[in-house]
């Protein structure tokens, strides 16, 4: 059976083709528009699929897409808004002005400077009539409770359009295809739930899946075995981690759905004691379920914004996800006994909330779906209809988007002028360059598919130097506040982690942090956050071999095992596709060296950008 797969349209549109459960081409596409995260029905995408895997139209059986029908999905939604009605009324509200008065003893004075901020105790800067809005409905009983409903009953109307809209727009492509009678929907956490345990490995697993939104809930809790997924429970929306740390980003000055990682990476900077109680006198977490009061109420977000240090806010949102998630897994483990975790959805892109849950007693391993968001979901629907209860071996890799010849790459390469050499000991030559400082971007095989970089289309520099974070960053117009990711060799993994045994597999993906040895610490300072955790991609030779040749070679030159990996990208572009692509962005960032096929570039104009 070949099932086209295609993720919602509303963003990150995605296409996949699974055939037989085995996925054969999956990539976004943004990555072909060169707009980030690009919503719409994905025909570059289609295209490009269909061309590499050589399938024909009329050799799909099935498109699977991860919503019901749009009618179905408001009359789902439209219960939950009456829901939270009832919940908001029951609900025995806190003193939120009290815990604010009393959080607000706590706050230190801090002189340590922060990359990315003015001073380390920074605050939003809103006006005094914006300050007196979100005090008004951040705290006060009557307003904070009309300001939570009317947020739901606004996101209801916006949903409730956006469902026909995509909706139509999904018919209007597939019609093109002539492919409309084709088409399955499928449950949409269940999707999620069918990707990670799908592509596990595990012949019994607990599937848990945390979003913002998707055919009802926010999150699910599934019992898989044998191939089949059985749903133990659902957390029904609005009361949803997702939109919580959505809140939380949007306050703070950044894009929700694109920038959270920034908030994981402040958050390592803050008190989470400060505002904690107060989030987390707002949750009501029962057996294997959760709510949260005033869930879309984004204005008490706001307000703690405006009156907290940045830094704690974002410790204290971080903790009460970590808190949150970690006691609905740990109950879910004991009621099943389940031992393998399988993690899908936006907000396991979280990579320390992923580290808690892995540290959950009881979980010996976990496996985190590589593409979480909602752009994996049309991969998990197409397994799902493919699936024929066959508990296949794990994926091995994620290397499933478009590849180029050498030949294509040379066209690219004389076009721009660049002059190029093909060195015989390739990754020794590599690696050497990097040893001795510089920057070099890679662009090799299948592009990966999902949010990370995984070498093929990566930028790597030695990771010994703390300050790459803020020179490299601003060559590539980027602010980060998350160190840059390790690549490690697999075989030197217990050498720079702590506690890795059983999420080996998951860090081949980067989806997890990790606590870091001395060693680590010492050898790679530049690849090491402030809280001595770091999120390391694991390569081994039989998964990417020219990936690790070149890291194999610099760990003889060094003695170190591991080199920085960033995505091969300017700021606010989706990861390099194409040769062109490849060549522009290694201009554009006046990187040192670009390692393309199996040519070697040299920057025309490097001298030292440093």
């Amino acid at each position: 059976m070949i099932v086209l797969g295609i993720s919602p349209l509303d963003k990150d549109a995605t296409v996949s083709i699974v055939k037989d459960g085995v996925v054969l081409f999956a990539a976004g596409e943004e990555r072909f528009t060169r707009q980030k995260q690009q919503d719409g029905f994905p025909y570059k995408a289609v295209e490009k699929a269909l061309e590499y895997t050589g399938i024909k139209l009329e050799e799909i059986d099935k498109v699977a897409y991860a919503f019901l029908d749009a009618d179905k999905e408001t009359e789902i939604f439209t219960k939950n808004v009456q829901d939270e009605k009832t919940f908001i009324e029951y609900f025995d509200e806190p003193d939120v002005s009290a815990l604010i008065k009393e959080a607000k003893q706590k706050v230190p004075v801090r002189d340590k400077p922060i990359h990315g901020l003015q001073n380390p105790n920074e605050k939003m800067d809103k006006s005094m009539l914006h300050n007196a809005y979100y005090a008004m409905s951040g705290k006060m009983n009557f307003f904070s409770k009309k300001a939570a409903i009317e947020g739901t009953s606004k996101w209801a109307e916006d949903a409730k359009e956006g469902h026909k809209r995509w909706q139509k727009e999904l018919l209007k492509g597939l019609s093109k295809l002539g492919l409309s009678d084709k088409l399955s929907r499928i449950d949409h956490h269940l999707s999620h739930a069918a990707n990670a345990y799908l592509c596990s490995g595990f012949d019994k697993a607990l599937c848990i899946t945390l979003d913002g939104y998707g055919t009802g809930l926010a999150g699910s809790a599934s019992i898989a075995e044998n191939g089949r997924i059985k749903r133990l429970q659902g957390v029904q929306y609005p009361h949803s981690l997702g939109t919580m740390y959505e809140h939380v980003t949007s306050s703070l000055g950044f894009k929700p759905s694109r920038h959270e990682g920034k908030i994981v990476g402040l958050a390592s900077y803050g008190d989470p004691d400060i505002l904690t109680p107060i989030l987390l006198s707002r949750i009501e977490q029962r057996k294997g379920d959760f709510k949260i009061y005033q869930a879309n109420n984004v204005f008490l977000s706001r307000l703690l914004a405006s009156e907290f240090p940045k830094i704690d806010v974002a410790a204290a949102y971080q903790k009460v996800l970590e808190v949150v998630a970690a006691e609905f897994v740990k109950y879910w483990v004991e009621q099943t006994g389940m031992t393998n975790i399988v993690l899908s959805g936006g907000v396991t892109a979280n990579v320390k909330l992923n580290q808690r849950i892995f540290e959950v007693d009881g979980v010996n391993e976990i496996f985190v779906y590589p593409n979480m968001g909602d752009g994996g979901c049309g991969t998990g629907a197409a397994l799902y209809l493919s699936n024929k209860a066959e508990v296949k071996e794990s994926i091995s890799n994620v290397y499933l988007g478009p590849d180029f010849s050498d030949d294509e790459i040379q066209v690219e390469l004389e076009k721009a002028g660049l002059t190029f050499t093909k060195p015989e000991n390739y990754a020794a030559e590599v690696a050497k360059v990097i040893h001795e400082g510089n920057v070099v971007a890679r662009f090799d095989g299948r592009m990966e598919y999902g949010p990370r970089a995984l070498g093929n289309r990566s930028i790597m520099y030695h990771a010994r130097e703390p300050e790459v974070n803020q020179w490299l960053n601003k060559r590539l117009g980027r602010t980060e506040f998350m160190p840059f990711a390790p690549v490690t060799l697999y075989e030197k993994r217990e050498d720079c982690y702590i506690n890795i045994k059983g999420a080996e597999h998951a860090a081949e993906f980067m989806t997890v942090t990790f606590d870091c040895t001395e060693q680590m610490k010492n050898d790679c300072p530049a690849a090491v956050h402030v809280d001595g955790t770091a999120r390391p991609q694991l390569v081994r030779r039989e998964v990417n071999q020219g990936y690790y040749d070149i890291l194999n070679e610099y760990y003889k030159l060094s003695g170190i095992p591991s080199l920085i990996n960033t995505s091969f990208n300017m700021h606010e572009e989706p990861i390099v596709c194409s040769p062109h692509d490849a060549v522009r962005a290694f201009l554009d960032g006046n990187l040192d060296y670009l390692a393309i096929g199996g040519f070697l570039v040299k920057h025309p104009e490097q001298a030292s950008f440093n």
